[in-house]
């Protein structure tokens, strides 16, 4: 008696809002209030101050997609299995830098795939 299987592993769902460079160029422009970046990319997970103690907030996702593929067969009451996985990871990372009166002054975005 001999039976094969197989399975794939959907990736991993994200947590918090769509974090990618056409969210960005698409909806964050310089002058946007505080509140209108939180609509568009929901609250940042880093707010630190410049030299000139102006707010500086940052934006981070990093997301790992394993694929992994089996297969098993049955041999007499004994299971036998091999397994094979691809791994990449994805940064993304957003910077945002307001003036004096909390508007966006400049952003900027990174991408980083390995």
């Amino acid at each position: 008696l001999l039976a094969a299987s197989g399975c794939t592993s959907p990736p991993p769902e994200e947590e918090g809002k769509q974090l990618t460079a056409g969210v960005v160029q698409r909806e964050i422009r310089k002058g946007m209030s505080g509140a209108e970046v939180i609509e568009a990319l929901g609250q940042p997970q880093i707010v630190t101050g410049d030299e000139n103690g102006l707010e500086v907030w940052t934006y981070e996702r990093a997301a790992r997609n394993v694929e992994s593929k089996g297969s098993g067969y049955w041999v007499i009451f004994v299971w036998g299995t091999r397994e094979q996985a691809k791994s990449s990871t994805r940064s993304f990372t957003v910077i945002l830098k307001f003036d004096e009166q909390k508007k966006v002054r400049e952003f900027a975005y990174h991408v980083v795939s390995y």
